[in-house]
């Protein structure tokens, strides 16, 4: 895990630079791809997904050592073939672990994050899961335990593998000619995050679109059909961890309020979308329709409080690349506390984005809480010793919010009694 810790602290900092280019390029062509809130709110999640994999918050039901161990028939010497093998095994199973997420209510939850930006892209493909927390996609990987491939070869190209998929989040590449027939495009991709009814469920394919010719569920982006991006039921909401598990929340309501217990029970397991009737027509939630415009989730918001939004994502960003920069200093408790701290921060700062009516108390009782947490003396002198320069940057940052946080109610206070 600390070498891991170490590629995303040179990883973060290239694919922010991408994203930043991609805005500038958005804006000096007039084809913006980025809207403020939503751009940080992927950013945001991505956070939240480094911390779920570093600190290793994942229960898992079955390993790939164990399936080596059990099931390889052959053994191979590492080589450059066996690497070629092993990346077309690991981009095979990423397909079908992909088709279940999208055919399957449950597993829908776990993918939903990914596909809830209204906006198309390379922010957006940094939307990635903290809600697959059970660990049984090496069951897809059974062809390469089959063929012996070891365990460390699929450890170092399943990062490799996720980082290639990076690039095609974007609405500035076109169609590039003979790649389109073996490997996943801008223009594929497109196809796979638009909710235009020809569009739903196609290209599933990480890296080479060669899955997806051969399993049917290939679709071209047609120049008659402008893909309309997001989910049919919108999540409204900035707050990447209420993105993670609103859908979850939403089947737990409808296995609580169905009359019939055989979708208590089932409904998890039943296709995307589905709800037991009697609740759908006693709860029904409202979906978007690609065919007719509908207003994204964009509501309005002050200079100020985008800049503080700013300020609280740059922050905190910091304080997650000083955990990745001096892991191996921290003890697995010190990392989950940390780490813990960061959750509430993503949580608490995109609530107050979204305006919820209890967001500014949390807020204010959150960076209270970050100022005791570097403020006690078992945390004072575990930082001091450390990473003395967190610990004053701490103390400075979450200082800061509360004072900011003081004026921005002034604020609000003071505009509600002019428009008074």
């Amino acid at each position: 895990m600390e070498v891991y810790a170490k590629v995303l602290l040179w990883v973060v900092p290239l694919f922010l630079i991408l994203i930043i280019i991609e805005i500038a390029y958005g804006h000096f062509t007039g084809k913006q791809t980025h809207n403020f809130m939503d751009t940080l709110s992927s950013l945001s999640s991505g956070m939240t997904n480094i911390l779920k994999d570093i600190l290793g918050l994942v229960v898992v039901i079955v390993s790939y050592p164990f399936l080596v161990e059990h099931l390889s028939v052959i053994s191979f010497e590492n080589s450059l073939w066996l690497n070629v093998i092993a990346f077309i095994c690991v981009d095979f199973a990423t397909y079908w672990n992909h088709r279940l997420n999208h055919k399957i209510n449950f597993f829908w939850n776990q993918h939903v994050i990914h596909h809830s930006s209204e906006e198309f892209n390379l922010a957006c493909a940094l939307r990635q899961s903290v809600s697959d927390l059970l660990g049984y996609t090496a069951l897809f990987l059974i062809p390469a335990a089959i063929l012996g491939v070891h365990p460390k070869v699929i450890a170092l190209l399943a990062p490799l593998h996720l980082f290639g998929q990076f690039w095609y989040h974007t609405q500035h590449i076109g169609k590039l000619g003979v790649l389109e027939y073996i490997l996943v495009t801008p223009s594929q991709h497109r196809v796979h995050h638009a909710i235009n009814p020809i569009y739903i469920d196609k290209n599933l394919a990480a890296i080479f679109c060669v899955w997806d010719r051969m399993f049917g569920t290939f679709q071209e982006e047609l120049d008659e059909e402008p893909p309309v991006y997001g989910v049919l039921k919108p999540v409204h909401s900035w707050n990447p961890l209420i993105i993670n598990y609103q859908y979850l929340w939403g089947m737990i309501q409808d296995a609580w309020h169905t009359q019939s217990w055989k979708d208590k029970l089932t409904l998890w397991w039943r296709p995307t979308g589905y709800r037991p009737k009697d609740v759908a027509l006693k709860f029904p939630r409202k979906t978007v329709n690609s065919k007719i415009p509908f207003e994204k989730y964009n509501h309005e918001m002050s200079f100020y409080k985008k800049g503080w939004a700013l300020f609280q994502w740059l922050c905190i960003t910091f304080i997650l690349l000083f955990l990745l920069a001096n892991y191996e200093s921290f003890s697995s408790f010190q990392a989950l506390l940390l780490g813990g701290l960061i959750m509430v921060s993503i949580f608490g700062f995109t609530s107050l984005m979204d305006n919820y009516s209890w967001s500014y108390s949390f807020e204010m009782g959150r960076n209270f809480v970050g100022l005791l947490f570097f403020s006690i003396p078992y945390q004072s002198e575990f930082y001091l010793s450390k990473i003395p320069s967190l610990f004053y940057f701490g103390l400075i940052y979450f200082s800061i919010s509360i004072v900011t946080l003081q004026l921005m109610d002034q604020k609000k206070k003071t505009n509600s009694l002019n428009e008074g």
